[in-house]
């Protein structure tokens, strides 16, 4: 007797995320990721020259946009979005209306959990989001919704129902997101440790964010996803991705929003030179230990109760308190506030509920 047909389960809330990917060459990689992202709508911004013919497999739905596109759609404004960096994934932040977003990079593939079972890094991301955040107790049995553990005794009753989750940030097997400095120590050491878990990051924290697998709630905390000043023309480069996550930590903590990090794993197949990765780095190296008491000291006031008044007021600080170390954090602080300009613009719904 012949088995039924097993029928598959439909990819997790489809229309509620997109994928953005940043890239400069074409995306062969997606064919590794087709079982998991092809239902999903993706958004790839394509960096560098912007008359190189870009390839997406067949079958994806996708829409492309270069620095044309950027300079046509963005005007006056085109300059806050960066050229030759992985920073120009956040003009993909802005142009997405969905309430998800996932951001990989080309050079991320799927991974294996130990059983060798294919792992949905999408689906996890999803799993991270939808569930709350503990940020201000710490559960040592890590995430106690996730399926199989809970809170464990001592955790106080009045703090079990936590808050919202507002970014979801995945780890990488094989190669590790090292500086350039560990980099030229460890050129051969690869990550091959895989920890089953999800936990919040407390609150008062901060941490480094890596974009290469990254979700968010982009009606959450989206106002606050720009990767700042980097790449072609400025004096700092892969520091995108951190910056952000500092910016965006601070507003969580201030918001009682959540950050997870841990699973989904995805495999990270390249180490980029670590001798170029040291001429961008090498300012920021530097400027990072007077950077980060900085977002340790911050506090807002009370007023700033949503994400773009937080982001305006971190845009003021950041001239006001950062700017001694370089005129650079001038430009920045700059960017900030025509960054939140540009995100109102792209939605105006949500800037109207801010300002009623």
């Amino acid at each position: 007797m012949s088995q039924p047909a097993t029928v598959a389960s439909p990819p997790p809330l489809k229309d509620d995320m997109d994928i953005v990917i940043p890239t400069i060459r074409s995306l062969d990689f997606l064919e590794t990721w087709r079982p998991f992202l092809e239902p999903y709508h993706l958004i790839i911004i394509q960096d560098g020259d912007p008359t190189k013919k870009i390839r997406v497999p067949d079958g994806f739905d996708y829409e492309m946009h270069n620095r044309n596109d950027i300079d046509r759609i963005m005007g006056p404004k085109a300059g806050i979005i960066s050229f030759k960096d992985g920073a120009c994934r956040c003009f993909g932040f802005l142009l997405s209306k969905k309430k998800y977003i996932f951001t990989i990079d080309d050079d991320c593939f799927v991974a294996k959990e130990p059983s060798g079972k294919e792992i949905n890094a999408a689906a996890q991301h999803i799993q991270n989001l939808s569930a709350p955040s503990i940020p201000l107790f710490f559960n040592t049995l890590y995430d106690p919704f996730r399926e199989g553990t809970d809170f464990v005794r001592g955790y106080p009753f009045s703090m079990r129902e936590g808050v919202p989750t507002a970014v979801s940030h995945g780890l990488w097997l094989n190669v590790p997101d090292y500086d350039a400095p560990t980099q030229l120590v460890k050129p051969l050491e690869r990550n091959t440790r895989y920890v089953d878990a999800v936990m919040t990051i407390p609150k008062g924290a901060l941490f480094p964010m890596c974009a290469m697998n990254l979700a968010f709630n982009r009606e959450l905390i989206g106002a606050a996803m720009y990767f700042g000043l980097m790449g072609d023309g400025q004096p700092l480069g892969r520091y995108d991705d951190m910056w952000a996550g500092w910016c965006v930590k601070v507003i969580c903590d201030h918001l009682n929003l959540g950050v997870k990090t841990g699973l989904p794993y995805i495999w990270h197949s390249k180490a980029s030179n670590p001798f170029v990765n040291l001429q961008k780095e090498f300012k920021g190296l530097f400027w990072q230990e007077q950077i980060i008491p900085f977002f340790q000291a911050l506090t807002f006031p009370k007023e700033c109760n949503t994400v773009e008044k937080c982001y305006l007021q971190l845009s003021k600080l950041v001239k006001e308190k950062l700017s001694s170390i370089d005129p650079y954090f001038l430009k920045l602080g700059d960017a900030m506030a025509t960054w939140i300009e540009a995100w109102e613009e792209f939605n105006p719904a949500a800037a109207q509920t801010e300002s009623s």
